[in-house]
Formats: structure tokens, sequence, C-alpha cells
């Protein structure tokens, strides 16, 4: 029997050990992703930290953009020293950095044990996604990215949605536990059953990265739109942090839990009693992604890149403002997929359209710059989320005007990439 050369049957044993790394490792990231924001500032009576909203929004702002930033190091670490060792190293920093913050209580400590657990994040992401490039072929990697983007959100949809609220109910510090076990488990089948990927070393150094990054740094328009691009960016992060103080302070999710409960009361004959919490908006989000991805990328496949990313941007500044209209149950159900409709839309094209502008003999390196607008739109988004909610939801009680706002940068972002279209693009006369 001959072995197809572009289905499911064609990777390797090591390309579906690289999956259930990445299924297990964004699982418990999002798992804890899903409800830190909320535990950072809920009282001690309630389990959480009593951190201010400002010191809370610092953590979100400091956290994910570490995360982003270290894979340009991290990549060159793993192909000079091997993917064993810099895996080994990113597990160990994952299971210490959760397991600590899960007993940790004063800020300072707990900063530094998330750092920890974002330097661990950080170093395995471009290990991961480099063996799931060297387990695959031009013919097969086309499906072997898909399902490596599908157990990425199959991790974030399943932990949320059935161990967080399991845990939690205990105690807040049993989902870092979850997670830290997590990195365990992880540390196990890196010892036991990952092998390292037949790659030719790379003599890179820290020095040589600082140079290609002043290089990507010193073009422009690569720049500007990564700048612009970032508006998106600063929205879709307020759904780790603002969004979940507001569901979880200010929703009333009635309407929407007994709609799900009578649908599961199809299923069995004992009355359910499932409730909307913080951590299924993270289950909202990858839930839509799993259903509709593959639909939403075969509509755009044929579609223009920078046209569709700022459609994809319009999508998510739409959820933002329906977010505005009301506080009612189905309106946010409503926002928070429409806004997921425009992250599937424009992520995608936003890669494509990475490599039509770089430079032909660069696009390996642009691609690996591509992440900047999350440094960024994380970066900002966590520094001005906080204050903003603080102000406008706290002390004046009108959320309405918070997601006006966060829709505004949506919208300014739009702009601005529709400007750089026709002031920028068009006149290099580039195919997008």
């Amino acid at each position: 029997m001959i072995k197809s050369e572009s289905g499911v049957k064609s990777f390797p044993k090591n390309y579906w050990t690289a999956i259930v790394m990445e299924f297990f490792e964004r699982g418990a990231y999002y798992g804890v992703l899903s409800i830190l924001s909320v535990y950072l500032v809920l009282s001690r009576e309630e389990g959480g930290l009593a951190f201010s909203r400002e010191a809370a929004g610092a953590i979100m702002g400091t956290i994910p953009p570490l995360l982003y930033f270290l894979p340009m190091f991290a990549g060159a670490f793993a192909d000079r020293f091997g993917f064993r060792k810099v895996l080994m190293l990113a597990f160990t920093f994952l299971s210490v950095g959760y397991f600590l913050t899960g007993f940790m209580e004063s800020y300072g400590m707990v900063f530094a044990s998330l750092i920890i657990m974002a330097i661990g994040a950080g170093l395995f992401k471009p290990v991961i996604s480099g063996t799931i490039a060297h387990s695959t072929t031009e013919k097969n990697s086309t499906l072997g990215f898909g399902i490596f983007y599908w157990a990425i959100n199959l991790g974030a949809f399943l932990f949320p949605l059935i161990l967080v609220p399991i845990l939690k109910k205990q105690s807040y510090g049993y989902v870092f536990w979850m997670a830290a076990a997590a990195g365990v488990i992880l540390l196990l089948i890196n010892i036991f059953v990952y092998r390292e990927p037949q790659h030719k070393k790379s003599d890179l150094s820290v020095g040589k990265v600082f140079k290609e990054m002043a290089l990507v740094f010193r073009d422009w328009k690569f720049i500007t739109m990564i700048l612009i691009y970032s508006g998106f960016w600063i929205m879709y992060f307020q759904m780790y942090g603002t969004v979940l103080w507001y569901v979880n302070e200010y929703m009333d999710m009635t309407p929407f839990n007994n709609a799900v409960n009578s649908f599961l009361s199809l299923f069995t004959s004992t009355p359910t009693q499932w409730a909307f919490d913080v951590e299924h908006v993270t289950v909202l989000n990858a839930g839509v992604i799993i259903l509709l991805q593959l639909i939403v990328s075969k509509l755009v496949s044929k579609t223009k890149a920078l046209p569709t990313i700022i459609t994809g941007i319009g999508f998510g500044t739409l959820g933002m403002a329906i977010l505005a209209l009301s506080g009612h149950a189905w309106v946010f159900i409503t926002g928070c997929v429409v806004f997921t409709l425009g992250e599937m839309t424009a992520h995608p094209k936003f890669n494509s359209f990475v490599g039509l502008i770089a430079p032909p003999d660069k696009k390996a390196l642009y691609m690996g710059y591509s992440f900047f607008c999350s440094v960024i739109g994380s970066f900002v988004g966590g520094f001005i989320g906080a204050p903003l909610y603080n102000h406008f939801v706290d002390k004046m009680n009108n959320p309405s005007a918070l997601w006006l706002i966060f829709s505004c940068i949506g919208l300014t972002s739009m702009i601005g990439l529709a400007l750089f279209n026709r002031l920028v693009i068009k006149k290099t006369n580039s195919p997008t």
C-alpha cells in the first residue's frame, strides 16, 4: 500500500508528538489566562488576590508581550543548541512558574512567578512551530499547520470548559497547579517520546538576532503596517482583561444559561445547572474558531490580503460596538462571536500580506517579526484597559463608553490600513 504524501497518514510520529505538546501547553496557558485578570482583582474573601485594576493591568500588559517577544531569541537558541534541550528548559520554567503562582499572594512574587511562566512559554513557541515545519513537506504543510491551529484552539476550548470550572470551585490556586501538572506531563513527553528533528545546526548568535531586528525595524513600510494593525490586537487582548471583569461584575447571563440548560435537557433526564462564567469567554472564542475557521478560510482564500484584513478588523470593531448596545446576555454573546469572526478573517490574511510586502530574500525573517503587532497590542491593551475600565465602569457606571473607545481604536486601525493601502501599497504596484 502506497503511503499518502498529503493526507493525515503522511505525518511522522514526531509531528503528532508536537501536536499533543501544543494541545497541553495551550490548554494550560489559556486555562490560566481565562481567569487570571479576574483572579488578580477579586477580593480575598472571594478567593482572589485583591490587587488594584492598575496593578493587574501592569501584569496583563507585561506577561503576554514578553511571551511574544522571547521567541525571536528562543528560535536562535533552539537552532544552535537543539530543540529537546530548549524544550526541557521551557517545560521546567512553565511548571515552576505556574506552580509558584498558585501559592504566591504578594504582588511582587506573583509578578515574578508569571514572568518565569512567560519565559517558558516564549521558549516553547518557536521550537514547537519549528518541529511542525521540520515534520511536514510542501505537499502536506497546509494540512499540517491546519491541524496544529486546531490543536491550539481545542486546548483553549476544553481546558477552560471542563477543568477550570471544577478546579476554581476548590481554589483558584488549583487552576495554576493544573497548568503546572500539564508542564510536568510535557516534560515527560519530551524526555521519553519527543525526538530531535533532523536539521542543520545554526551558528546564529544573539548579536546577529539584534542586527536582523535592526534591519527589519528600518523598513518603515513594514513597521508602519505593524503599528496600524496593532489596533486590532489592543481590542483582542481586552478579551482577557476588561471583558472578563465586565462579565464577572456587570453581566447577568441568565437568558443564555436558560437556553443552554434547555438544550442540555434534551440529552439528560436530570435538570442541569450550567452557568456562564468568565472562563467561558475563552471557550466561546475557541469554539467559534473550531466550528467556523475552515469555512471562513475558504471564503477568503482568493480575496486580496489587505482589504480582507480591513474587513476582519471591521468585524472586530463591530463586535466591540455591539457590546456597547446593552448589557443583555445575548447582546454580549453576539458581540463576542462577531469579534471572533473578525479574528478568523484578519489574522490568516495578515501572514499572507507580510509575505507579499517582505523583500524576496527576507520573507522568513519578516514572518518571524510579524508577531510584533501582538507585542504592541498586548502591552498597550493591558496598560490602558485597566485605567479606562476603572474610570468608565467603576466610577461612571458607563461600560458602553469603554467599548465605544475600543471600537474607535479598531476604526482608526481600519482607516489607517486603508490609507496605507492607497498611499503606500498601490503606489508601489503591490498585488495586495
